[in-house]
């Protein structure tokens, strides 16, 4: 259930809420503040959280209702994801930005409050409503109002194939690399302990980076190979997923995690073993498009 300070309604629900008063333009119906107070507090509440919800159900909204007196009107619609509307952007001033960015990262209810409150054009209220809302993320998707990192809400992204590949490189020293290719490392086989750790890394990604989602993936391929010009090992992860946000940092973390691992299992023979550099190579699918090095 989410109320916002600036609207001025706690726990109580004695005043209609915002996400109550979506819940409703959605649905096409509208309540007096007289019929609002005579509804049961978990009625209200009920309200409040379908309107919090990331889709509105209509007839939830009306049974939920019930035998109370309401208007019905046309059901209204959420503002729309793909533009920053014109006349909110109008209405914020450039004091105020909100970038294409941010407005995709907010969730459906913050999208309906900001569009909400700017066309009723109280100043102090637009004002309040922006700092609570948006705050510091004008400057980062990734910020809370407060300031603490969020993870971005990706719910309204259509999913698509996501692929990305990345790459790293272990140099060593000769006898290291040969210890390698001859398969006489004390600690095992080195490319072959060093690719189930990529994996498995690139698995547990959202674990590693606290802003990550968690994703479905659908291809994991890691190659190591090994160049004998330059006693260095390449490692290659290609990630494929069908999601609704990209799989750089699975492929990042693949090569990563299977570089760290060459390394743990060396280090008794070569502690000066160099790691990188470590690259996205490319990548496609999703709104930023594709990306190749």
């Amino acid at each position: 259930m989410k109320l916002y300070s600036f609207d001025g309604v706690d726990a109580a629900l004695d005043l209609l809420p915002l996400a109550a008063r979506r819940a409703l333009d959605l649905a096409g119906l509208k309540v007096s503040l007289e019929v609002w107070r005579t509804l049961p507090v978990p009625a209200r509440r009920a309200l409040v959280e379908a309107g919090s919800a990331p889709a509105v159900d209509n007839a939830q909204v009306e049974a939920i209702l019930g035998a109370q007196t309401f208007t019905r009107l046309e059901p209204s619609a959420d503002p729309g994801v793909s533009t920053v509307p014109p006349a909110l952007s109008e209405t914020l001033g450039s004091k105020r930005p909100i970038s294409q960015a941010l407005w995709n990262a907010l969730s459906p209810l913050d999208r309906y409050a900001l569009v909400k409150v700017a066309g009723r054009g109280k100043p102090d209220r637009i004002e309040a409503a922006y700092a609570e809302i948006v705050g510091h993320s004008a400057l980062s998707t990734h910020l809370a109002p407060a300031g603490g990192a969020r993870m971005v809400d990706v719910s309204q992204k259509a999913a698509s194939l996501r692929h990305a590949v990345a790459e790293t490189r272990v140099a060593m020293s000769v006898d290291a690399y040969t210890r390698v290719k001859t398969a006489t490392v004390p600690k095992g086989d080195v490319l072959g302990t060093a690719r189930l750790a990529g994996i498995m890394g690139a698995k547990r990604t959202a674990e590693l980076i606290p802003l990550c989602h968690p994703l479905a993936l659908t291809k994991l391929d890691l190659t190591l190979e090994l160049d004998d010009a330059s006693s260095a090992i390449t490692i290659r992860a290609t990630v494929e997923a069908f999601d609704r946000t990209g799989v750089e940092m699975e492929a990042l973390t693949a090569v990563s995690v299977a570089a760290l691992t060459v390394y743990d299992m060396l280090k008794g023979i070569d502690r000066a073993m160099e790691i990188g550099p470590t690259r996205l190579v490319t990548k496609s699918g999703g709104r930023s498009g594709d990306f190749t090095r």
